[in-house]
C-alpha cells in the first residue's frame, strides 16, 4: 500500500479543492464557475449573511473578484440560451447541486430530517395537495405568500385546524422527498416551485439504482477531496455508513479509489486515481466557514494542524476568535484567521479581529492577508477595509489597510 506524508495528502487535498488553479487573468464566465463545480461538486447554502452569503464565497475564494450574479444565473434561471446548472437539494447540506445529479442525490437521501414533519401530513392529509395546488397556480412563490393564501387569520379544512407553521413544514416536507425545489430566490427568500417545472423531465426521470447513485456520490466526493478517509468520504453527501463502504469497495475494485496509508494519521485513507499532488501550492484565499476544504473540523485539524469551530451560538464572552470568521489560506498552509463583517451602512469591511497561527511567518501573512481584504471589499462593493483592536495581527494589518 503506497504511503503519504502529511504534508503530501494536504498538497493533494488543496489542490482537489481547486486551490492550485491559478485565477482568471480577466473578469470570470460561466465556464470559470463550471471549473470550480467541477472541484468541489457543490456549494453549500445558509442563511447567514454577516459578510456574504456562503454560496458565494467559495467561488470568490478559487476566482477572485466575480459578478455574483454568475451563481445566480445559474442557481435561479433558466434560458433556452442559457440553461440553467445549478439546483437546491438537501445534499451535505442545503445545497446547490449541478442539476444533473439532482437524481443522484434525490434518490440515495429518500429518508432525512424532513420526515419528523409527517406526523403533520398524517393529520392534515389535505394539506399538502392543497399546498401542491397553490404552487401549481402561483408558483415560484414564498412559504409566507402561501400561509397567507391557505390559513389566513384562521382557515377550517378537512376538520382539522391549520396554522403556519403547519404550510411552512409541509413546504420543507416536500422540499426534502423531491415534490418541491426552489424555482428562484427573492433576497435569499425561497420561492417554492414544482420540480418538474425546473429539473428538466430527461433528468428528472432519469432510473439509477440506489447502489449506482451512492457509487457516483462517491466518487465526486473522492474527487473533491483527492485524499479522504471513510467518514470524510461518507460526510460529503451525508450517505449511510453501510452504503458509503459499500460504494467504497466497488470503486476500489473499479481502480477508482485507491487505499493509501498517510503518516500520522491513525486510519485509512483513499486517493481518487485522477489526484495530483503538485510539488507546491502558491496563492491565497479567504475561507468562509461553509467552504469545503474545512467542513470536516477533524479532518480540517489533522490535516492543516487547525483547529477550527463555528462561533455563531457561543455567548460572545466566551469565543475565542470571533462571530463569523474566516480562515486564510496562503500557499496550502492555514495560517490566520479574520472575525469579518461587511458593514454596507458605512461602507466597510470590519476585521473585528485578526489572528495568526503560531508558527508562521508574519511577515509573510501579513501583506497578502492585506492584499485580499481589500480585494474582498472591493467586491463586495465595500470602499475600504477597517481593522478593529483583537488579535496579534490587528495592529500591523490596520497598517496596511489604510
Amino acid at each position: 500500500m503506497l504511503t503519504l506524508t502529511q504534508d503530501a495528502a494536504r498538497r493533494t487535498a488543496v489542490a482537489a479543492q481547486g486551490f492550485a488553479d491559478l485565477r482568471p487573468a480577466g473578469v470570470p464566465s460561466r465556464r470559470h464557475l463550471q471549473r470550480v463545480l467541477s472541484r468541489t461538486q457543490l456549494l453549500q447554502l445558509d442563511s447567514v449573511n454577516v459578510a456574504v452569503r456562503a454560496h458565494y464565497m467559495p467561488v470568490f475564494s478559487r476566482l477572485g473578484p466575480y459578478p455574483m450574479d454568475l451563481v445566480d444565473d445559474a442557481a435561479w434561471t433558466h434560458t433556452s440560451r442559457r440553461p440553467r446548472l445549478l439546483v437546491e437539494k438537501w445534499a451535505h447540506e442545503a445545497s446547490l447541486i449541478p442539476i444533473e445529479d439532482w437524481p443522484l442525490v434525490h434518490l440515495s437521501k429518500r429518508a432525512g430530517w424532513w420526515r419528523h414533519y409527517g406526523k403533520i401530513v398524517d393529520r392534515s392529509p389535505g394539506l399538502v395537495q392543497e399546498v401542491l395546488a397553490a404552487v401549481k397556480e402561483r408558483g415560484p412563490v414564498g412559504a409566507g405568500t402561501l400561509e397567507r393564501e391557505l390559513v389566513g387569520p384562521v382557515k377550517r379544512a378537512k376538520g382539522a385546524w391549520w396554522n403556519r407553521s403547519d404550510v411552512k413544514h409541509i413546504c420543507e416536507y416536500l422540499f426534502g422527498i423531491g415534490e418541491l425545489t426552489t424555482g428562484t430566490r427573492r433576497s435569499f427568500e425561497r420561492l417554492y416551485d414544482l420540480t418538474e417545472r425546473v429539473v428538466p423531465p430527461e433528468i428528472l426521470t432519469r432510473k439509477i439504482e440506489a447502489d449506482e447513485c451512492a457509487r457516483r456520490l462517491t466518487e465526486r466526493a473522492g474527487r473533491a477531496l483527492g485524499i479522504a478517509t471513510e467518514a470524510e468520504l461518507r460526510d460529503y453527501y451525508r450517505l449511510a455508513p453501510d452504503v458509503n463502504r459499500r460504494a467504497i469497495a466497488e470503486l476500489v475494485d473499479a481502480a477508482i479509489l485507491e487505499p493509501v496509508e498517510v503518516t500520522g494519521w491513525n486510519r485509512k485513507a483513499y486517493r481518487h486515481f485522477e489526484a495530483r499532488t503538485p510539488r507546491a501550492i502558491t496563492g491565497r484565499a479567504l475561507l468562509c466557514p461553509f467552504d469545503p476544504l474545512i467542513w470536516e473540523r477533524d479532518r480540517t485539524e489533522r490535516m492543516f494542524g487547525f483547529r477550527y469551530r463555528i462561533e455563531i451560538y457561543v455567548p460572545e464572552p466566551k469565543r475565542e476568535f470571533g462571530y463569523y470568521v474566516f480562515p486564510f489560506l496562503l500557499d496550502g498552509q492555514l495560517v490566520g484567521r479574520v472575525d469579518l463583517k461587511a458593514d454596507r451602512t458605512a461602507g466597510l469591511l470590519r476585521v473585528h479581529g485578526a489572528f495568526a497561527e503560531s508558527t508562521v511567518d508574519k511577515a509573510r501573512v501579513l501583506p497578502e492577508l492585506a492584499a485580499e481584504l481589500k480585494v474582498m471589499a472591493e467586491w463586495l462593493g465595500l470602499s475600504g477595509v477597517a481593522v478593529g483592536a483583537r488579535g496579534d495581527l490587528a495592529t500591523p494589518l490596520r497598517k496596511l489597510t489604510k
